[in-house]
């Protein structure tokens, strides 16, 4: 994490405010951007059927893939075909729209993308043009309903709902927009989304990251023999989150490396941990399956979402009459 970062989830300090005239010109320039789609100067799209964004007003770390990981399957459980579109940050596709496979690599697909195709059973499209995204889908896929991966900000994309994630913990840190904190948006965008959803927290519309298993990265099988002390090495959004959570499973953090969120990781980055355990987030492990040891494992968490949550999920997809069941 950069000191520009660090600075984010802190007091408001020099550097804050020596980074406030360019966080005015970004929220000038957002807002022009944003002012243009309402009055019809930018151009919208609408998708052939719904569609779910789920995002945040603010950077990485939020926890929505956890999420997304989750709300797939409930829809399904109600009886919606899926299919789930993100940008792919840190894709090397051959052409994009891609669809993601599992013949597909993590480098074609980028970390979160390849990690929902992985544990879905569904469609999952990467590519920055969401429309095309969209289109292919329409011409392959027969769904009820998409799931946007991120997007609270891609205005051209008309959406059905927008479901908001914000961390308990860090929330909106100095409350600043880029690149003076963390910000991509005001809080005062909250009032507009469908729903506001917690992770983590006390809050009724909220859910927790359960842990739900050690596995092995080179071979993704859980394993209850690991060891008890290692290194946490991590390149995501909120990496002391992972850490406690190992901590919690009595897990001794010998040492952490941080690298910056989507790192595309290679062999030479554990060099200096040859003959220790390492511990990854499924993220993290997902780019180094290839070339992993036998004692490098990672934590797999689940989202647990409130039965407040559920029921509100159910409610509006009601009002928005994509789902009519009880």
């Amino acid at each position: 994490m950069s000191k520009i970062e660090k600075s984010w989830y802190q007091s408001k300090s020099w550097l804050t405010f020596l980074l406030l005239p360019l966080s005015g010109l970004f929220w000038a320039l957002s807002t022009l951007r944003c002012w243009s789609f309402k009055v019809g100067l930018s151009k919208t799209f609408r998708a052939h059927v719904p569609v779910i964004v789920v995002g945040n007003i603010g950077i990485g770390g939020n926890g929505k893939t956890p999420f997304v990981l989750w709300l797939v399957p409930f829809l399904r459980s109600l009886g919606l075909e899926v299919a789930v579109i993100s940008r792919g940050y840190g894709s090397k596709a051959p052409y994009y729209p891609f669809l993601v496979t599992p013949d597909s690599s993590v480098g074609e697909a980028g970390d979160e993308p390849f990690l929902l195709a992985a544990r879905l059973d569904c469609p999952v499209v990467i590519g920055a043009d969401r429309r095309a995204s969209c289109e292919l889908i329409n011409k392959r896929y027969n769904v009820d309903v998409i799931i946007s991966d991120d997007g609270l900000q891609h205005y051209q994309m008309h959406r059905d709902i927008e479901l908001c994630i914000v961390d308990a913990q860090r929330r909106f840190g100095n409350g600043c927009l880029i690149p003076a904190g963390p910000l991509r948006e005001l809080p005062s965008r909250l009032k507009n989304v469908d729903l506001l959803i917690e992770n983590g927290g006390n809050a009724p519309l909220s859910y927790t990251l359960a842990q739900t298993g050690i596995y092995q990265v080179c071979n993704n099988q859980r394993t209850e023999q690991y060891p008890l002390q290692g290194v946490a090495i991590s390149a995501i959004g909120n990496p002391q989150r992972f850490e406690n959570s190992l901590r919690e499973l009595g897990i001794s953090i010998t040492d952490t490396q941080h690298f910056r969120d989507h790192h595309a990781y290679s062999i030479e980055d554990f060099k200096a941990h040859t003959n220790q355990a390492i511990f990854m987030t499924e993220k993290d492990a997902v780019k180094c399956h290839a070339f992993a040891n036998d004692n490098w494992y990672y934590l797999r968490v689940d989202a647990k979402p409130s039965d407040a949550l559920q029921s509100s999920i159910k409610q509006i997809l009601k009002q928005k009459e994509i789902y009519h069941g009880i």
